[in-house]
């Protein structure tokens, strides 16, 4: 603490010094930049929500606690309760009211709690001083930098991150793999994806501008092929393509959450279709004398991927895990950004053997997805609403079973621990 107190007074600066006298604290105490930067420890006001989620309690009822996953969804829905709709469209650099650290966090605590069953949480907090100590690490080894030029300053940022301190973008062939796509393993391996090695950048812009170190208006250039890494960049100084570039809080959790789902599908086969109609196809409710040429090697995939379901195996390594991609469904739906996660929570749903639930949120996205349902024009959007109408067809008829809403099997579904983690 010594050491920052030593590099801000160094800098001019026409304000008090007053500003910058909360980092000259007792050499006892905790370093209080993570009060200010982070607003303290108190627990989040309860928040509620109209979706009736099928995930926790279908797990608590076969006897696995969710405690912690139930307290870091809550913690989830505290923070996007901010996302007003023009803090959706702010650029993550400077975003204020939603901590998306502290919101990545809570999506790699719940998950960890559903796969690990631990009677202890993951220590969000450690990992937001991890996050804190990377700022402090920049100012102390680059004082001169903080003094000079927008350009180099933030190319000694990239610098220290990506070069001192080793953070880099997981290749192609483990870009879905786990530790890529949650926060606290890349800041504990280095590796990731660019989603989150760019809400590492934005986290150490947002505290040098919480310390006054930061004065000109600053950008994160997201890219969008498989090599780049995000980097910083002087607005004013900006091209207009560079606009396309920028990523929103919103974008940020829906990149963020849909990897998430892609990594955790249980259907792995054939990438050139939609999650959605993998799922679908899987189910008998696509014709396939209207879909693409499927291999013998993509049907066996899917008979294989329903198989593990049918017999209770939750996960299985590389092709997918049901809890973790009904998570991520479930947190996509509470962003409300598009209709078609409830389409795709519902064909999960029907895969695990809840039914009644499956056609409720069916329902759900016919309503409100009905203007896309108008505009499906390409090929792919056609052979999603055919299956979308197929699998409504199934459920109604399903529903006029006597005991639909309760099938026998998902008590030893839910409750088999057999998963090879």
């Amino acid at each position: 603490m010594a050491a920052i107190a030593a590099i801000l007074s160094s800098i001019p600066s026409s304000s008090s010094s007053s500003k910058f006298s909360k980092f000259q604290s007792h050499p006892s105490a905790p370093p209080p930049c993570r009060v200010v930067c982070r607003g303290g420890s108190q627990p989040p006001p309860p928040v509620t929500t109209d979706f009736q989620f099928a995930l926790h309690d279908a797990l608590d009822s076969s006897g696995i606690n969710t405690t912690h996953a139930r307290e870091a969804r809550q913690n989830f829905m505290s923070q996007i309760k901010r996302l007003s709709s023009i803090e959706r469209e702010i650029s993550i650099s400077i975003n204020r009211r939603v901590d998306l650290a502290k919101t990545a966090l809570y999506i790699a605590a719940e998950d960890d709690s559903l796969i690990s069953h631990s009677s202890v949480a993951l220590p969000v907090d450690a990992f937001i001083e991890r996050l804190d100590d990377l700022s402090m690490g920049f100012c102390t080894n680059n004082s001169s930098a903080l003094k000079s030029s927008p350009e180099m300053l933030l190319d000694s940022l990239e610098k220290f991150l990506y070069a001192k301190k080793g953070f880099r973008r997981s290749t192609m062939k483990s870009r879905l793999e786990p530790r890529s796509l949650y926060l606290h393993s890349v800041l504990t391996h280095r590796s990731g994806s660019a989603v989150m090695l760019a809400l590492i950048y934005s986290e150490i812009l947002k505290t040098l501008r919480l310390w006054s170190l930061l004065d000109f208006d600053c950008e994160i250039f997201f890219p969008h092929d498989n090599h780049g890494l995000p980097k910083g960049y002087h607005k004013q100084k900006s091209k207009e393509s560079d606009h396309q570039h920028i990523l929103t809080s919103l974008t940020l959790l829906e990149k963020i959450l849909r990897s998430l789902k892609e990594a955790f599908w249980p259907f792995q086969h054939d990438h050139t279709k939609s999650l959605f109609l993998r799922a679908a196809h899987a189910a008998d409710c696509v014709d396939i004398s209207k879909t693409f040429e499927g291999s013998g090697a993509q049907l066996a995939s899917a008979k294989a991927a329903q198989h593990r379901l049918d017999r209770g195996v939750w996960t299985s390594v590389h092709f997918g895990d049901m809890r973790r991609a009904l998570s991520a469904c479930e947190r996509l739906i509470l962003l409300e950004s598009d209709p078609k996660e409830l389409r795709d929570y519902s064909v999960l749903l029907y895969h695990c053997g809840f039914y009644e639930q499956s056609l409720q949120y069916l329902k759900l996205y016919q309503e409100k997805g009905s203007s896309l349902q108008k505009q499906a024009s390409n090929k792919l959007s056609s052979l999603e609403e055919d299956a979308v109408e197929k699998l409504m067809i199934r459920l109604n008829l399903i529903s006029m079973e006597e005991g639909w809403s309760k099938p026998s099997h998902v008590r030893n579904f839910l409750g088999n621990n057999s998963e090879p983690w």
